[in-house]
Order: structure tokens, then sequence, then C-alpha cells
């Protein structure tokens, strides 16, 4: 009877959850159904597992964090994915972004530069049964890590210049999304950091959009030394 009524509050929790990201302007029904049939909780830190179904983000190990569920559903509605692609994505964090992203795509490729995070991340991925994702410990930035070429490249994080060697990694006709920082108003404030969305047409041809403010903290290049 305990597990029953587990499974059925895990259930409403996560329709909770649909609920706020409809709110939240997401639309992308494919995208909705791979939130539901992927349980957040399982990915969050066991403190913090009653704080799963709420769209915010929370705090992971390494001290990183896992995105609020709206802001990645919007990241991922922006690449406009379909069920032929081979997606990439840099900055694997818990694992639950790889895994909304297996419901989504043919094969997803994610690396995660704390072995940490990479190692429970793989655990959990394994525990779904998300086949189809395969998650690596190593610099995502970097051009001879990336693993072949991709449909689509997803990275969790903003730059001051385009990531060139990673979106060399976008086949022609490729999407990439990312943060970008804007110049500071002034010498002691914060700079602002904006989404963009990066499409390959041809060899020598990028097209860019700006997809207004986002807030995903500065690129860090190379494995970690620790965890």
């Amino acid at each position: 009877m305990e597990e029953r009524a587990g499974e059925e509050q895990s259930i409403e929790a996560r329709a909770a959850l649909l609920l706020q990201l409809r709110r939240a302007g997401v639309r992308d029904l494919s995208i909705m159904r791979a939130f539901e049939t992927t349980p957040r909780e399982l990915f969050a830190p066991h403190r913090f597992r009653d704080l799963a179904a709420r769209d915010m983000s929370l705090p992971i190990g390494c001290g990183q964090t896992m995105p609020a569920a709206a802001d990645l559903a919007r990241r991922l509605e922006a690449l406009r994915l379909e069920p032929h692609h081979r997606v990439l994505e840099v900055g694997t964090g818990s694992g639950f972004g790889a895994a909304v992203l297996s419901r989504l795509a043919r094969e997803v490729v994610t690396i995660e530069r704390f072995e940490t995070l990479a190692i429970e991340a793989r655990q959990r991925l394994a525990e779904l049964g998300r086949g189809n994702v395969e998650v690596f410990f190593g610099d995502g930035l970097a051009a001879n890590e990336t693993r072949g070429y991709f449909d689509r490249v997803i990275l969790h994080m903003s730059f001051q210049e385009p990531p060139y060697a990673v979106l060399a990694a976008l086949a022609l006709g490729g999407t990439a999304v990312f943060g970008r920082f804007d110049a500071p108003v002034s010498e002691n404030a914060r700079p602002g950091e904006r989404l963009f969305l990066s499409h390959r047409e041809s060899e020598p041809l990028w097209t860019d959009s700006d997809l207004g403010p986002c807030r995903l903290g500065a690129a860090l290049a190379g494995r970690a030394k620790a965890l």
C-alpha cells in the first residue's frame, strides 16, 4: 500500500510540474511528454527530492545546479528536436537533461567535466534504461572530445565568444543553443547573459538568433582536477 501511495504521489507531482511548464509557455507536446516520463526526483539529491516537482533550480554535487524545468524546456524547444537527431550535450550535471533528451532524439552524447557527476549520471540513466545515452567524463569544450558530428548541440553555459571548437561538431543544417555574455553596463556591474541559437546553414554561413535573457554561468574548460 505504501509503495502504491508513493507512485500515486509521484504521478501527481509530475502532473503539477507539467502544469507549471504550461504556465511558463512551453507548448511542444513531445517535450511535455518527455518531462512527464522522466522522474526529476530521481536526479535530485535526496534532501531536495521533495522540491523536484517545483519549477526551480536545485543544487547538486560539485557546486553545480540542476536547471529549473522551464529553463531546460525552453532550451530544448529552441532546438526543434526530431526523433532521428544525434545530440551533443555539454554539461551533464545530474543527468536529467540527458534523460529528457533521450526521449526526443535517436542518440545523445553528454560530456561532464566533473568525474563524480558523470559517474552518478551514468548510474541514474542506467536505472531508467535509457540505452541511447552515452555519458563521458571529459572536456566538452575541446574539439577532440566531441565524438563525431551532431544534428543538435546544447551547452549549459555562457561564453564571451561563440564556442567554435564545439560548434565545429555540428553537421550542415545543424543547430546549437548556448549562452553569451553581454558587455557590462558599468565597470562593477555583472554582465548579463543572453541565450543564443546558432544554425549552420553551410560551411561558411551561420545564422544567429538572440532568444532573450538567461542565467547559465560561465563556461569552464578542461576536466576538473578533483571531484
